[in-house]
């Protein structure tokens, strides 16, 4: 499961706000630009796939910190 369209603002400001990171460290952290990332977190644009896979390797890598981001946004249910 992904995240849909109307959770990814909310997803990536979490996130990146756990990480304690600006709209341009988290950009240049995934390899997009800053612009991409503050249209994401204003829901005008969503994430290619590509980038939807880095944000989940974030979380993954955060462990105790991001399971509760994990299983919000990306658990199948079993």
């Amino acid at each position: 499961m992904t995240p849909t369209t109307l959770q990814i603002p909310e997803l990536i400001r979490t996130l990146r706000k756990r990480l304690n990171l600006s709209q341009e460290k988290f950009a240049a952290r995934l390899g997009v630009s800053f612009q991409t990332v503050n249209r994401w977190e204003k829901g005008r644009a969503v994430p290619s796939p590509m980038a939807i896979k880095l944000i989940e390797l974030q979380l993954r890598q955060m462990g105790e910190r991001g399971a509760d981001l994990l299983e919000a946004y990306f658990s199948d249910g079993g």
